[in-house]
């Protein structure tokens, strides 16, 4: 199989699809792999690279479209990427779906064959090829939301420690997952007073029993949220719901509840995010304000730390990435049931139902694409 590796275009977004040691595997498999000239540069890997690793640079992405069997990359294909995507090719990158009506169109219209990294599953139910990022994010976005409280960023001037008799800054997590665990350690790493909520009793048990010391845990009730929220210096929104839009959990309304210059960090905002206030920013202009509150919502907050991000991804997606090159996407999907819950568009056709539920199209099983 040709295996390209366009270089991503969306803005500051510097991670790469294909590391060299990921180029590396694939062609001891025997397959052939082009990358675009630059595309690695942003993680921190040179052309030479590539080209040590075997893989062969092109020019443009015009000629990794037009000439390779399986696209992989970072992030969703932009208008002019899904301009090139042709009938028949295999798509694998992160696509969130649920939130994007345009991107879900052009995708059928390609009639290419599209695999989600966000949807891909594991044995205990997890999302492992969103895990990573999902870790870098969270790691993030206390060091990102303490940025934003700074006075001269708008915020409210809040330390996160404090100081010898000035209280820490009060930080609560919506989501007890991956995102939310990783920013609770490190909001709480930083002196904050953390509180992390969920709706689910055994995570809350886990947290409590794991970190009890470290943060607190309480019941992601309505009432709960909007309480605590009116006590937060920083709200940081960690909610998934696989595949579909993220759940909006403090409305606009509530916005003068909280404390003038609290900060929002909407890490959910790939999947549409969880405050009714939240929309997309770029690294370049990360930060907005709406009724004296401040919302960071970078869309790729993992691209600020490239090399790590790309690491860290290429780790958990090569092993797919050889199945789908090795038996070809339907007996990949086939012999693997995780792999078959990343497809979400086949030959014109929705393939995940909770994106075809969050935008009104109808959808088909992915058993059922496979055995046409």
């Amino acid at each position: 199989m040709k295996i390209g590796c366009p270089t991503e275009i969306k803005p500051q977004e510097f991670r790469v699809g294909l590391t060299p040691n990921a180029a590396q595997e694939a062609i001891a498999h025997g397959h052939e792999v082009i990358v675009q000239a630059g595309a690695g540069v942003g993680a921190g890997f040179e052309d030479a690279d590539y080209t040590a690793a075997g893989a062969r640079i092109i020019d443009t992405a015009e000629e990794i479209f037009a000439t390779a069997d399986m696209i992989v990359k970072v992030k969703e294909p932009q208008a002019g990427e899904r301009k090139m995507l042709r009938e028949g090719q295999l798509l694998f990158t992160y696509l969130h779906l649920a939130p994007d009506p345009d991107q879900t169109h052009d995708l059928l219209a390609s009639g290419c064959t599209a695999i989600a990294y966000e949807t891909v599953t594991d044995r205990n139910g997890g999302l492992p090829l969103l895990a990573p990022m999902s870790e870098v994010a969270g790691r993030l976005a206390p060091q990102v939301g303490a940025w934003t409280l700074q006075k001269a960023n708008g915020g409210r001037g809040v330390l996160m420690g404090g100081v010898p008799g000035v209280g820490p800054a009060k930080v609560m997590v919506i989501g007890g997952g991956v995102v939310g665990t990783h920013a609770a350690r490190i909001a709480a790493g930083m002196g904050a007073d953390v509180t992390v909520l969920d709706r689910s009793l055994p995570r809350m048990r886990y947290l409590d029993d794991i970190y009890g010391g470290t943060f607190k845990t309480a019941y992601a009730s309505a009432g709960n949220t909007i309480e605590l929220a009116r006590q937060a210096d920083m709200i940081i929104g960690a909610v998934l719901i696989p595949g579909a839009a993220a759940p909006k959990l403090i409305s606009r309304a509530q916005l003068s509840e909280l404390k003038p210059g609290a900060a929002l960090v909407d890490v959910a905002i790939d999947q549409g995010g969880c405050f009714e206030t939240s929309k997309p920013t770029t690294h370049q202009d990360p930060v907005y304000e709406v009724d004296g509150i401040m919302h960071y919502c970078v869309a790729n907050m993992p691209g600020a730390v490239a090399r790590t991000s790309t690491i860290a991804l290429g780790n958990a997606t090569m092993p797919f990435m050889l199945a789908l090159a090795d038996k070809g996407w339907k007996q990949a999907c086939a012999d693997d049931p995780h792999l078959k819950a990343g497809l979400n568009v086949h030959a014109g056709k929705l393939t995940y139902a909770a994106v075809g539920d969050a935008l009104g199209i109808d959808s088909i099983t992915a058993d059922q694409a496979i055995a046409g």
